[in-house]
């Protein structure tokens, strides 16, 4: 059965480019009035409402329940085997060290001119609150790519939540990872209520200032309704890749790369393209071969319709435009010589460069974060990093001289604009 087949770019319909180039972001039209009312209601009633929502799960829930205790974390290490921990520490400290980089001076100032000294300082902001997927599945690495940056920030207090298991319990690995990864909170509270109760604070919940963190439909709805009160990362939708490649690449290997980004959502999307239709045929007829007998064969089959094309370009170069053009959240560069390639990217979240940097690496353990823009919004964001974790301050100190020496202009501009009181505060100055 064909499940796939390459396709030419120049002979894409205007309406099949337009669907691969917008692919699938997260609509949350049908749910965002109920999600709001969800918000209200934990801002009114704090952990009675989160309490009320999780009786389903425990009976008897009391407030301690919310909270991962000391216990369950001496417990957690216990039941987590120690090459998982081993993982985690040796993720935790590549992703550290990759950070660690991104510091700016703490403080630069400049003479703007004699007697007028500017700059800016760095402070971190204080708290934050980082969203943890979880409940049917658990993602140590989403922990470590939250926590680790805002550590690093120099955040005082970071409150991670997860959705809980049958019971209020949570995940052993999770709670794992977020100790190593530094977290002085994990509540067992998921979806909206997480989301209100990180924004608004309750009894038990400190307020924070800002929430990153990927989740479903209902979790970005609820960060869009706090967002003002507090501050959100870029909203995400389902994940996608774009591989560009050339005659060099290993089909086995590409297809793979290739298959490995549609196997988490039928809404997620991965677009190879390529000048060799040798290369484009090969995956394509591998894809065919190896996809009936694949584990998550339905995920991946229906992504396959959605977002997902094989394209064969006239040249490397209408490769790359159609690339800044897709802005991927991770695009791989498999080609001869990929460093050729990296100065004319100009829209990726995260690149991976060569034939031995697949999308994994970075979502693990290379040390870069997989927090990353999707849906094309790679041509105005970036991903996770310590930058979203600090404040910039200016500052200025200005001598008698230095005022002077400004003086007409600003009491011009200020009069222009019709505020006299600006420009008086200058005069008092000099009387």
């Amino acid at each position: 059965m064909e499940f796939i087949k390459p396709e030419r770019l120049a002979d894409l319909s205007p309406e099949r480019k337009e669907a691969l180039l917008k692919r699938s972001m997260e609509d949350i039209s049908d749910v965002y009035e109920e999600t709001r009312a969800i918000v209200h209601e934990v801002q009114k009633g704090g952990d009675q409402v989160i309490l009320k929502h999780y009786q389903k799960y425990k009976s008897d829930i009391r407030l301690k329940d919310l909270l991962v205790q000391p216990e369950e974390i001496k417990t957690a290490y216990k039941q987590v085997e120690k090459p998982v921990q081993q993982a985690i520490k040796q993720a935790a400290k590549n992703i550290e060290k990759f950070h660690r980089a991104q510091l700016e001076r703490e403080m630069w100032a400049i003479e703007v001119k004699p007697g007028i000294l500017a700059g800016r300082v760095r402070r971190a902001m204080e708290t934050i609150g980082a969203y943890v997927p979880g409940g049917k599945a658990n993602y140590p690495s989403s922990v470590l790519m939250n926590i680790i940056p805002a550590r690093v920030a120099g955040v005082s207090t970071v409150v991670a939540c997860t959705p809980p298991q049958k019971g209020m319990k949570t995940d052993p690995v999770t709670i794992v990872a977020a100790d190593i990864a530094g977290a002085d909170f994990l509540f067992k509270v998921g979806g909206p209520w997480a989301v209100a109760g990180m924004a608004y604070g309750t009894e038990t919940m400190p307020k924070v200032d800002k929430i990153v963190g990927p989740g479903n439909k209902y979790v970005t709805a609820a960060k869009m309704a706090v967002f003002g009160t507090v501050d959100i990362d870029s909203p995400a939708g389902p994940s996608e890749a774009l591989i560009i490649a050339d005659e060099t690449a290993r089909p086995d290997w590409m297809t793979w790369d290739f298959l490995s980004q549609i196997e988490h959502d039928p809404d997620a999307g991965a677009v190879l393209i390529t000048p060799s239709l040798s290369l484009a045929t090969r995956v394509c007829e591998i894809i065919n071969q190896q996809l009936p007998g694949l584990e998550r064969k339905e995920i991946i089959q229906e992504a396959l319709t959605r977002h997902s094309a094989i394209l064969v370009t006239a040249s490397l170069k209408e490769s790359i435009d159609f690339a800044n053009a897709y802005a991927a959240e991770h695009l791989q560069i498999v080609t001869q010589d990929p460093w050729i390639i990296l100065p004319m990217i100009n829209h990726a979240g995260s690149i991976f460069m060569g034939p031995f940097a697949p999308v994994p690496a970075g979502d693990y353990a290379s040390g870069t974060n997989h927090v990353l823009p999707t849906g094309g919004c790679a041509r105005m964001f970036s991903g996770l990093s310590v930058d979203d974790f600090i404040k910039k301050p200016t500052f200025q100190y200005l001598s008698k001289k230095g005022l002077q020496g400004l003086r007409k202009t600003i009491t011009l501009l200020a009069e222009k604009e019709g505020l006299p009181l600006h420009a008086r505060t200058i005069e008092e100055r000099f009387k």
